[in-house]
């Protein structure tokens, strides 16, 4: 026999082991990496992770593998898995103090230790995502941080979502090193892990490591290792060329000893070793076989019948020959391989018999598995034995768990299988408590979660079928409602036809939560200026009805709306109250969803109604509410495009792109990242830095080319278009970017977005300066911010015409210095330092240079200072204060202490005793930064502490508060 059923040794993977010590020296240097470690079935995936593990010193390891249940994975399976290695590691509470407030209770949903799960909800999973991702990153903050995901090919959605999620958005400076094996030979054309692959191999903190077969140098290795010899040339010959070089098949051929034949197929090849054992241990590897990759000791015993001492006797052969593998309280196969061919030996009678045998073990003691993968594995064994009633029944059950779990695409799976058996189960209404409309409505709000929008459609579609509108209108009502809301997320046309029949079915008297909801969907659907008086009408009734009722979160989404609506952006102070009002209904509410729109909506009005500082701490406070209901990286990554535009406008740029660095670099959808990209393209043309405006324009235009999008998203980026020919010399080109806006988009239904493109336009107008006067004739004027556009608009018309006005020139700078935002009034100033020498008023005309020069200094605004200082020497006029400019207020760090206005902010909060996390999280910005920041403030303080640093400041009185 030969020495060993496994090589001690461990042969031929050198390079791949130095990759891997390469991504851990990448981690603890504060750089979060992740590899994807493929192969075929048997080429060492785990052997190679496991060895390469062994060997990682100071670091944490945390290991949860994929498992494989029928032709699905369970849900969330890995994470589990690592859930409960820490809670075994660090106990409940040290896991607890990880984890904001200590809060556990989401992660209950994976793990019932934790206790109950929080209330459900559409944000449920993304606050477990949340969650398992901040621990992972307090974790790395700590030790070095290595997760390792195994056999992903067996992956369920969710398990994907989360993977996607954890690489995604962890910090790119997190000290974590995630590594996921899958076997690439059973990645077929629609496998679901080849897109999750393909989407996440662009990130540039992830790398694929392909897996080779052995050289025959390195078969004869393990050869040797397993025999405890040299093998002979001719066992070399027959062992490699069966093998081809995969180390299990060279294991498998080895393991029987020299005397035996080989076998003739890979079954038999991997069957041989079981059928060497004992036949009562080879009766039970079939029971175990049944089910699954793993199972746990309790229920083998339960499905085996046997007493500890049978049992034990009989598995300890299985353990030795190294066909059993004992892992934690239950057994694993030692290859998956190995089982596929124990189960798939199986006779069908005797296959559906253990099944059932299984499920009446799971049936008896459900306490033998954690809730959802008992509920999962009995819905599977009871579906595998073909025991249709039980099936039905226990699908039912396990979609209930997995609601519980946040696991949506499981839950959409077996309530399909309920939907799938529900003919041929004559009391199916019976064993779930719901008629076949009941089960479909459930459905569809569950794909709708899923995403699995056009599945969404298509159910809603066959409940409608299932109804009769005159006798069941509020049931209909609600379907028409929910594929309404599935039509509008998908982009599909006919969403406001659905939720107008709806409202037509739901009687106004008496009052209902339903009709307030349709109503409520219906106006918060309906765009555009012709619209509006609808839109605020049934907003309105939906808020009236829903407070009448009690229905406090379709309240808030209602007033939200209307607030919105009103008066879009004039009477501000009437808006901040009932916005503030929106907010307190929807915090008695417990609506998350609801106190997002609020901070959405009330910073985006703010901002375009020029209350920029206002609009910055709205939007600040919506980040904060994210990240207290553990929502920072979806929720709050677009509330970082409300946060990004004020900062543009109040010329704190820097503070700008550091938002949006932070906003970027957590991976958010496409869309929002080219908003945030879009503002930093304002940024760099400002700049001058044409090369790095370039690229984000450039990547900002590949998401849009692959969408539709709204005046919001398409008129800044055409604007951006213009400015960016223009910078580059080419103004026959931007000439016919301006044609085409012209042309093409509807410029009056959009006065906020179309100001700012019509003043661009004016500079290479030539022969349509007529049309765009007459086009800036009809546009609405609403709020300080667009008044200050229109004077912009007339007094740059004037000076293209040949006419220029510095009267409204000064006008200009006066309307923009009211609204703070330097790089306009600096525009301004040197438009009206123009109008004032070609009217030949010098003294006025250097005043303005001046400033203006100031103004573009601080901003680092290089191409405007050229043209100011291109100017001032044509001209022959002083742009320094003494040529009658009055000198602009010292700042902090003209003062003498040298600290910019971000340094300002940190050095305010090290003051106040923060901490640099929790800094980070009050200006959004990376615990690093922060780092950077109070670095710079020591040392221009000249202080050796933070201590220090805080003292002075509250001996030079810097912060009043």
């Amino acid at each position: 026999m030969s020495g060993h059923t496994v090589s001690p040794l461990f042969v031929g993977r050198q390079a791949e082991l130095a990759l891997l010590r390469d991504a851990l020296t990448r981690v603890r240097g504060g750089s979060a990496t992740t590899v994807f470690v493929g192969g075929e079935a048997g080429v060492g995936k785990s052997r190679l992770v496991r060895e390469f593990t062994k060997r990682v010193g100071e670091a944490r390891v945390l290991v949860g593998g994929c498992l494989e249940l029928g032709t699905d994975g369970l849900p969330f399976a890995p994470f589990t898995a690592v859930l409960r290695q820490l809670a075994h590691d660090l106990g409940h509470d040290g896991v607890a103090a990880l984890l904001p407030g200590g809060r556990t209770r989401g992660l209950a949903r994976l793990l019932p230790e934790f206790g109950e799960p929080d209330d459900e909800g559409a944000e449920a999973r993304a606050r477990l995502f949340e969650q398992v991702l901040g621990l992972m990153e307090r974790l790395a903050e700590r030790d070095p941080t290595i997760l390792v995901i195994e056999d992903a090919h067996w992956a369920d959605r969710s398990t994907r979502d989360l993977l996607s999620f954890l690489v995604r958005y962890q910090r790119p400076d997190t000290r974590l090193l995630t590594l996921v094996t899958y076997r690439s030979d059973d990645l077929h054309r629609t496998h679901p892990l080849r897109p999750l692959l393909a989407e996440i191999g662009r990130i540039d903190w992830v790398t694929r490591l392909e897996l080779r077969r052995l050289t025959r140098r390195e078969v004869v290795e393990q050869a040797a290792s397993i025999l405890d010899r040299e093998p002979t040339a001719l066992d070399v010959d027959v062992i490699y060329a069966r093998s081809e070089g995969n180390p299990l098949f060279v294991e498998a051929l080895l393991s029987g000893g020299e005397d035996e034949p080989m076998p003739e197929s890979l079954r038999d090849l991997l069957l041989a070793g079981v059928e060497r054992l004992p036949e009562d241990t080879q009766e039970l590897l079939r029971v175990a076989g049944a089910g699954g990759a793993r199972i746990e000791h309790a229920l083998l015993a339960a499905v085996s019948g046997l007493d500890d001492g049978a049992l034990s006797s009989a598995l300890r052969p299985a353990v030795a020959g190294n066909v059993l593998v004992v892992d934690g309280e239950g057994y694993a196969f030692r290859h998956a391989l190995i089982r596929e061919a124990v189960h798939d030996d199986l006779l069908p009678g005797e296959r559906a018999r253990l099944h059932t045998r299984f499920a009446r073990a799971l049936e008896r003691d459900p306490a033998m598995l954690p809730a959802l993968r008992g509920a999962i594995e009995l819905a599977h064994h009871w579906h595998a034995a073909h025991d249709v009633p039980n099936a039905l029944t226990s699908a039912w059950r396990a979609a209930a768990a997995a609601r519980k779990s946040a696991a949506y695409d499981e839950q959409l799976r077996m309530l399909t299988r309920v939907l799938e058996l529900w003919d041929t189960v004559p009391d199916a209404a019976a064993r779930v408590e719901s008629d076949y409309v009941g089960v479909l409505r459930r459905t569809i709000t569950v794909a709708h979660l899923a995403g699995e929008f056009e599945r969404g459609l298509s159910l809603a579609k066959a409940a409608l079928r299932e109804i009769d509108t005159e006798t069941d209108p509020i049931r209909a009502a609600k379907v028409l409602r929910q594929r309404g809301l599935v039509r509008y997320d998908l982009g599909r046309a006919g969403q406001i036809d659905d939720l107008r029949t709806a409202a037509a079915l739901v009687p106004a008297d008496p009052p209902s939560s339903l009709r307030a909801q349709v109503l409520e969907s219906l106006s918060r659907m309906l765009h555009g200026p012709d619209a509006w008086s609808e839109r605020e009408r049934l907003a309105e009734e939906a808020m009236r009805i829903a407070r009448d009722v009690g229905d406090a979160d379709t309240e808030a989404h209602a007033l939200v709306t209307l607030t919105w609506t009103q008066q879009q952006y004039s009477q501000m102070e009437t808006k901040v109250v009932a916005f503030a009002e929106a907010r307190k209904v929807a915090e008695r509410a417990d609506s998350y969803s609801a106190l997002m729109r609020a901070a959405i909506s009330e910073s985006d009005v703010l901002e375009g109604a020029g209350w920029h500082e206002e609009a910055a701490k709205v939007a600040r406070r919506g980040i904060a509410d994210a990240e207290a209901y553990g929502l920072a990286r979806t929720s709050g990554a677009f509330l970082t495009i409300n946060l990004a535009e004020p900062l543009v406008s109040l010329g704190r740029w820097d503070e700008a792109l550091e938002v949006i660095q932070r906003g970027v670099e957590v991976m958010p959808p496409p869309p929002y990242r080219a908003s945030l990209q879009g503002f930093a393209t304002d940024i760099m043309l400002a700049r001058g830095e044409l090369a790095r405006a370039d690229a984000l324009f450039h990547a900002t235009t590949s998401v849009m080319t692959r969408g539709t999008y709204r005046d919001q998203t398409v008129l800044p980026h055409a604007r951006r278009e213009i400015e960016l020919l223009v910078a580059h010399g080419r103004g026959d080109e931007a000439f016919a970017v301006v044609e085409q806006v012209l042309r093409e988009q509807d410029l009056p239904a959009s006065p906020r977005y179309t100001w700012p493109v019509i003043i661009t336009c004016l500079q290479v107008a030539g022969p349509l300066l007529d049309e765009l006067r007459a086009l800036a004739e009809q546009l609405e004027v609403q709020g300080a911010l667009q008044e200050a556009q229109t004077v912009t608009f007339a007094a740059e018309a004037a000076r293209v015409s040949g006419h220029p006005d510095r009267a409204m020139w000064d006008k200009a700078v006066a309307a923009w210095a009211a609204l703070r935002q330097p790089y306009a009034e600096a525009r301004s100033l040197f438009g009206a330092a123009q109008a004032a020498v070609a009217a030949g008023e010098r003294d006025h005309a250097a005043e303005r240079l001046a400033r203006a020069a100031h103004l573009a200094d601080l901003l680092r605004a290089a191409p405007l200072s050229a043209k100011i200082d291109s100017f001032a020497r044509r001209a022959r006029l002083p742009i320094t204060p003494a040529g009658g400019a009055t000198p602009v207020p010292a700042t902090t760090e003209e003062a003498g202490l040298g600290l910019t206005a971000r340094e300002r902010e940190v050095l305010r909060l090290v003051a106040a005793g923060r901490s640099n996390r929790e800094i980070a999280g009050e200006l959004f910005i990376s615990a690093k930064t922060v780092s950077v920041h109070v670095s710079n403030i020591l040392a221009k303080l000249g202080v050796a502490s933070r201590g220090e640093a805080a003292a002075t400041a509250h001996r030079l009185h810097l912060f009043t508060d």
